[in-house]
């Protein structure tokens, strides 16, 4: 079985900071691609940010302002996020490409449970 817990959600003020976590852990050969997806109430969820070899990416509505990061030995993902605002608001997920097996070169999608990061003054 594989997991992912994320860790770091709160809640803080408009222009404060925060910083996510995400390890994935379980039966596990290789993780590839690991990045971060937001739902806020009332809308669909949304991509936020990825890092992968091939380098990183991110949605408009955080450049500049969130950076996303890894430790491959510790299987882990991280997201900083900077001067926060209201509309960053969501539960955020964090979501991970991994290969289980190292006869089968299959990689599967995985998502973690949600951390609920909060804006509000």
């Amino acid at each position: 079985q594989v997991q992912l817990v994320e860790s770091g959600g709160g809640l803080v003020q408009p222009g404060e900071s925060l910083r996510l976590s995400c390890a994935a852990s379980g039966m596990i050969f290789r993780v590839n691609t690991m990045g971060w997806y937001r739902q806020a109430p009332g809308k669909e969820r949304e991509f936020v940010a990825r890092i992968t070899d091939g380098g990183i990416t991110y949605t408009n509505s955080v450049k500049g302002r969130f950076t996303v990061s890894r430790d491959n030995a510790k299987n882990t993902v991280y997201l900083q996020m900077n001067s926060l605002k209201v509309d960053d608001t969501a539960v955020y997920y964090c979501n991970a490409a991994i290969r289980r097996y190292s006869s089968i070169d299959v990689f599967e999608n995985y998502w973690g449970q949600g951390t609920q990061v909060t804006v509000s003054s």
